[in-house]
């Protein structure tokens, strides 16, 4: 009976151990272009991926994909994070985020963006370390 319940805890914890490996974890990389005219949001696994196609393809000007908030300077009069309008297209394995309005140089930019974003892996929920709530990632850049 103890070799049976041995097995079956080393099978768990190999289960747990590959779904903590797996690359769900790996977190989408968000950057500037080499130019800094865009933002790039790459390393998008591909389950997330085909979901923001999917997304993309049923309304690609009503989704909000991604968001892009100039940061208030220390001199600046207003205080308030101020959203940058623009497009995100998909290119590739990427998605990509062009201001309508050219980037700042010298200004800080605070990227949100829930792609890639798990609620919980199967380890998560098996420990009861499950997440309430979604939290974006959050990138700044600096131009």
């Amino acid at each position: 009976m103890f070799k049976c319940f041995f097995k079956y805890q080393a099978a768990i914890a190999v289960a747990l151990f590959a779904l903590s490996c797996s690359n769900a974890n790996n977190r989408p990389i968000i950057k500037f272009s080499g130019d800094s005219s865009s933002i790039i949001i790459k390393n998008i696994d591909e389950a997330s991926l085909l979901q923001v196609k999917n997304a993309y393809k049923a309304n690609g000007d009503a989704i909000n994909m991604v968001s892009v908030l100039i940061k208030p300077g220390d001199l600046d009069s207003i205080q308030d994070e101020l959203e940058v309008p623009g497009k995100v297209k998909i290119l590739g394995d990427s998605l990509v985020f062009n201001p309508d309005q050219p980037f700042l140089k010298g200004k800080e930019y605070l990227v949100e963006s829930y792609i890639g974003i798990k609620f919980a892996t199967m380890g998560d929920l098996i420990t009861g370390n499950g997440k309430q709530n979604l939290k974006a990632q959050r990138q700044i850049l600096k131009r």
